[in-house]
């Protein structure tokens, strides 16, 4: 059985959020570990102000690194 390796969720973004905006998504997790004591509508909002980041983008990228932080 094969399994499918098409990323799912916030990571499906990644290529193009890279390809849009020049920047690896290391980047942006670096951006928002120096935003980490915001709540995650305030992160999403400063990737939209500060960085020019859709807002669909900008939500991906934090629900996927809020995710991977320890409780």
């Amino acid at each position: 059985m094969a399994v499918d390796a098409k990323p799912k969720g916030p990571a499906s973004y990644f290529p193009s959020i890279e390809q849009r905006y020049g920047k690896p998504v290391s980047h942006w997790f670096a951006v928002l570990d120096g935003v980490g004591d915001r709540k995650h509508m305030e992160q999403v909002a400063y990737l939209k102000a500060e960085h020019g980041i859709g807002h669909g983008h900008a939500n991906a990228l934090v629900a996927y690194h809020r995710g991977r932080q320890p409780a």
